[in-house]
């Protein structure tokens, strides 16, 4: 059965007072929590160390929001996979946001150049994707996802691509307050999956969390949850309120 999953990225905000509070308030939800969704909390990176602290005591999982695609080395300001997994507690990261192609360059080229190098250190990557809103209305988004996928992803064996969690994130739905209706997200994730079983078979494409990303919230999330082909989601701003983004872990 594919594991659900609930992340929040926070991207570039929060304190530390205000992401220690943040931190305490989803903490103390999640101690009596008993249900069977992943929590994944991407914090910046200066908090990971703590965040990773409450994941000591909490059921809680904590992302990176980025990494490195290099090893190690004169890469000032970098954040390499050895130093993530030096500290204990973080066990994901995300790579391929539309924010990083957008304003930093990323091409599938790097994006899989990191996602090699989180593998090797046993860091799962949430692999993102997804279209642009011209793309969507030339009508090419199915090949666009595909052509990030194949370049992104294809180069893993078997074994590796069972670690990979993707996120389908149209970009003109991240922080818009826009989404995609449940019956776009699900014929994404389904074709996704469709081409996760044309290259790896079933076993692996069945067992593959895809996650929808795109102005999530508590009110929409019940909706786009019940697609039978999404597994959860990557939450962006709702993840920076404990209410709504324990409201949205409970809309399963």
């Amino acid at each position: 059965m594919r594991q659900k999953i609930v992340a929040g990225n926070w991207k570039m905000n929060k304190s530390f007072l205000e992401a220690e509070e943040l931190l305490d308030q989803i903490a103390e939800e999640q101690d009596s929590y008993e249900g069977d969704v992943q929590v994944i909390v991407c914090p910046p990176a200066l908090y990971l160390e703590l965040a990773s602290d409450y994941a000591e005591e909490y059921p809680l999982f904590v992302g990176a929001q980025n990494v490195s695609q290099f090893v190690k080395g004169a890469y000032t300001g970098e954040i390499s996979a050895a130093m993530l997994a030096s500290m204990d507690g973080v066990t994901h990261c995300i790579v391929g946001h539309s924010e990083r192609r957008k304003y930093f360059g990323e091409t599938d080229k790097i994006i899989a150049e990191k996602i090699k190098i989180l593998l090797s250190f046993e860091i799962t990557p949430i692999y993102c994707c997804g279209e642009t809103l011209e793309q969507r209305k030339k009508g090419v988004h199915l090949e666009t996802v595909s052509d990030q996928i194949e370049e992104a992803l294809f180069h893993l064996s078997n074994e590796e691509i069972e670690n990979i969690v993707i996120a389908y994130e149209p970009v003109w739905a991240i922080g818009t307050g826009e989404n995609a209706m449940p019956e776009q997200a699900q014929e994404m994730h389904d074709y996704i999956r469709r081409l996760l079983l044309d290259k790896y078979g079933n076993e692996e494409a069945n067992n593959i969390s895809i996650l929808y990303g795109g102005s999530v919230n508590p009110e929409n999330a019940k909706n786009i949850f019940a697609m039978p082909d999404v597994d959860g989601g990557l939450i962006g701003g709702a993840s920076l309120n404990a209410a709504d983004f324990l409201a949205i872990r409970d809309a399963f």
